[in-house]
């Protein structure tokens, strides 16, 4: 297993930084991990994947990852893309494929990114991590410096979904919950970089995580024989999925792979309470601000700063998609109607593109012929509190058969 990296780059101005060194940011932005294309073209061809394991490994040649004794693996699969055709309906549109992350180790997308984070951290022998989350990001990197044998501390908000807080503290990380939000726990984990001496695994502030998320842009060019869709939409926090899979886009593009020169456009969802990349997208914005009161029961979405804020906008602009705003108030019932209709439990940053997916059909940003893949980044399952709902008592001794047989 040897790494085809030339070296990092700035994402912001393009200064170069070397390879195999521990780098984190440059001047307080998001470093790109550049490969030599051509190198890679060499040794090896598209068709060779066709005898691979299945996973985000076999696009080895792609990754950052040297020794192949500091992978650190807990049976990342090849995620499904789930025809929905009910869905697709309902929605408006003629085609509409689910990528359904929530089969990942530990339920969620996070662990595309956690692998190869911690096995970077592995190959340069760190041995301390530290992350903020208000999500699946805690749970993940817990679970993966435990099997890499690391310590991992969390900091996440009081109120981040009860399933996250619990299942960082299982896998042996040691988890404090914060008065304040995502940013305000990353300030915390980058203070304790210099007091403690932890490595921080913050969105975008190692160059790694992003490497991993991208191989959803892999792993979902293979799976439709190389031909990509009209429209992709992602749910949108830190944005490393939907900036990685525009980067695989065009490393595909570059080695010649994909079937076609037409990529996808990226639409970047969040939910109205939290939408500062909704926001700067309308007003023809960079960077964007954060808003005065970040509110969404999508707590992945609740991200009122997202150091790569410029790197999602870049993409979503340059692919020709947007980044918008869908309404709180759907989350649950976008939630109900893909479980009822197609049986996929999706989590409600998922159910946000649903909505936003509606709204871009009805103002014709989608056309009804288009091919639309949304990616669910997790599991309905992890968050009880927006899955809770009041059920109705059956007296067993004298069952009410009439509400019984109701809609049968």
């Amino acid at each position: 297993m040897t790494s085809f990296v030339t070296h990092l780059e700035s994402a912001l101005d393009g200064t170069h930084l070397p390879a195999r060194t521990v780098q984190t940011v440059h001047e307080g932005r998001p470093l790109w991990v550049r490969y030599d294309l051509d190198a890679v073209g060499r040794a090896v061809a598209r068709d060779d994947l066709r005898g691979r394991s299945s996973g985000l490994w076999r696009y080895r040649e792609l990754l950052p990852v040297d020794d192949p004794g500091c992978v650190v693996s807990l049976g990342e699969t090849t995620t499904p893309l789930v025809d929905c055709p009910r869905l697709a309906r309902a929605l408006g549109v003629r085609r509409l494929l689910v990528k359904d992350e929530s089969r990942l180790p530990t339920g969620s997308f996070k662990a595309r990114g956690m692998a190869m984070a911690v096995s970077m951290a592995k190959q340069f022998g760190i041995e301390r991590l530290a992350i903020p989350t208000a999500g699946n990001a805690g749970g993940a990197l817990a679970a993966y410096a435990a099997k890499a044998g690391m310590s991992c501390t969390v900091l996440m908000p009081e109120d981040t979904p009860e399933v996250n807080r619990y299942e960082a503290g299982l896998f042996g990380a040691r988890v404090f919950l914060v008065d304040g939000l995502i940013n305000d726990c990353g300030a915390l984990v980058r203070e304790g970089a210099e007091r403690v001496g932890w490595f921080d695994v913050s969105t975008l502030k190692e160059p790694y995580r992003i490497e991993g998320k991208k191989t959803m842009g892999l792993e979902l060019a293979e799976q439709l024989d190389w031909e990509l869709p009209d429209a992709i939409f992602y749910p949108t926090g830190g944005g490393t999925g939907l900036i990685g899979m525009w980067k695989a886009f065009a490393e595909l593009s570059a080695l010649g792979w994909l079937a076609s020169d037409a990529r996808p456009r990226m639409f970047s969802c969040q939910a109205d309470g939290c939408a500062p990349i909704a926001t700067a997208f309308d007003e023809g914005e960079r960077f964007a601000r954060a808003p005065d009161a970040p509110r969404t029961e999508a707590s992945g979405l609740r991200v009122p700063v997202a150091v790569g804020d410029f790197m999602i906008l870049d993409a979503v602009r340059e692919s020709g998609g947007r980044a918008m705003a869908g309404a709180e108030s759907a989350i649950r019932p976008r939630m109900r109607q893909a479980a009822s209709l197609e049986g996929l439990s999706l989590c409600p940053e998922s159910a946000v593109c649903l909505e936003v997916l509606a709204d871009a059909v009805a103002q014709g940003h989608v056309g009804a012929a288009e091919t639309v893949v949304v990616f669910n980044t997790g599991a309905a399952q992890k968050y009880v509190e927006v899955m809770r709902t009041e059920l109705p008592r059956l007296d067993r001794a004298a069952p009410d058969w009439d509400a019984l047989g109701a809609g049968a």
